[in-house]
């Protein structure tokens, strides 16, 4: 397979600085048919990015603690339809954010309808993030909660913005599906997925805490300033309070990629089984009915720019799922998402590829790494 163009999709941005680095892994059928790194892990020392880079996964976090909570339901000890207040109480009482009055004070009611994990999965819980949403922003503000990536159980405690069911809202609802699973397994999350998962999966570089010996390979977050860009020491608590379930893991892309293979084998990778084929056929299908994916809007423009989706997006169990082929050669009812600092992941069961791509950079949905990411994919596509 002619792997140049691949190359050249991710060198180039890297090597004019249009994204500090870069690395990204591709996989068919048959297996690994790309890895590479290119760039600088670190603008301020110019280390170089090299396939085994350790980077932040954010939010590609999120498919992985729900194929926790997949395991967990076909085991009977979580249910999808059922209030996840049996497993979780806390969500029983979770209330509806109206406004604030005129002393600034939240107007809070009671919830309408139950949350289920289904919702917490789907996004449509009604849980937001302060990232896009500005009366989430506030709330914090005004209640002096936490945000998300302090890994304090207090950033756990906020309110919705919509009823259960109601509409399609990013947020910390997998944060929630992590404590679930933590509640019925009787286990901490990262203990977890590193017996049910990584271990059988041979996902040796995927964490929660960073070990002395990946530091040596961890790429430095990036911020995207007047100035240029600039690294940081932006960094995850490494004795969290929780372990973030929507976007708390550090990984290598080849790492990833071999979950994402697994998802794409229907459950089987290394093998093992440790997903039945027809889990994986529900977590790759529309279970959010007739809501569809609302844009993101930014409300805090150092950490997002705003995200638009094509018409008609639905979401799976933790996965973005695409209507209509995309423009790079993406089949229809292909599995994707993202993770904060500009890392995507994408599983086309059609075409029976998966590619997985990250740079570290702020802020997301940055448009030179789309544009790498986009002419990365398609290069895999034009090789197949």
């Amino acid at each position: 397979m002619n792997t140049q163009q691949m190359s050249s999709a991710l060198r180039e941005p890297a090597q004019s600085g249009a994204i500090p680095g870069v690395v990204a892994a591709a996989a068919d059928a048959s297996g690994t048919i790309f890895e590479a790194g290119f760039g600088t892990r670190d603008v301020s020392s110019g280390v170089p990015m090299t396939p085994d880079t350790v980077v932040w996964i954010a939010s590609m976090t999120k498919a992985v603690t729900g194929s926790c909570a997949m395991q967990l339901v076909e085991q009977g000890k979580l249910s999808l339809n059922d209030p996840i207040a049996t497993v979780l109480p806390e969500l029983g009482r979770v209330q509806v954010l109206e406004g604030f009055d005129a002393a600034g004070k939240p107007r809070l009611r009671a919830a309408r309808q139950a949350i289920t994990l289904r919702q917490l999965l789907t996004h449509t819980a009604g849980f937001a993030y302060d990232l896009w949403n500005a009366e989430i922003a506030r709330y914090m503000e005004a209640t002096g909660t936490p945000g998300i990536i302090t890994c304090q159980n207090a950033a756990l405690t906020l309110p919705l913005i919509a009823d259960p069911g109601e509409r399609w809202e990013y947020g910390i609802s997998i944060d929630w599906v992590g404590k679930a699973v933590e509640a019925v397994s009787g286990i901490n999350l990262d203990r977890y997925m590193r017996e049910n998962l990584f271990e059988p999966l041979g996902m040796s570089d995927t964490t929660f805490r960073i070990t002395d010996e990946q530091r040596k390979r961890l790429a430095k977050i990036h911020s995207r300033a007047s100035e240029g860009i600039v690294a940081t020491d932006t960094e995850l608590p490494q004795d969290p309070e929780f372990h973030m379930g929507g976007g708390g893991l550090y990984s290598t892309v080849g790492d990833y990629l071999k979950f994402t293979q697994m998802i794409l084998h229907a459950g089987r990778f290394n093998g093992v089984q440790v997903l039945r084929p027809e889990t994986v056929a529900m977590m790759s299908s529309n279970a959010m009915g007739n809501l569809v994916c609302n844009p993101m809007r930014s409300a805090v423009p150092w950490a997002t720019n705003d995200v638009e989706f094509l018409a008609g997006m639905k979401w799976g169990l933790s996965f973005l799922i695409n209507p209509d082929m995309m423009a790079t050669g993406r089949s229809a009812g292909s599995l994707a998402w993202a993770g904060l600092a500009n890392s995507y992941y994408w599983i086309d069961p059609a075409r029976k590829v998966t590619g997985v791509f990250a740079t570290q950079l702020l802020p997301f949905f940055d448009a030179q790494a789309v544009a790498a990411f986009q002419d990365f994919e398609s290069a895999v596509y034009a090789a197949l």
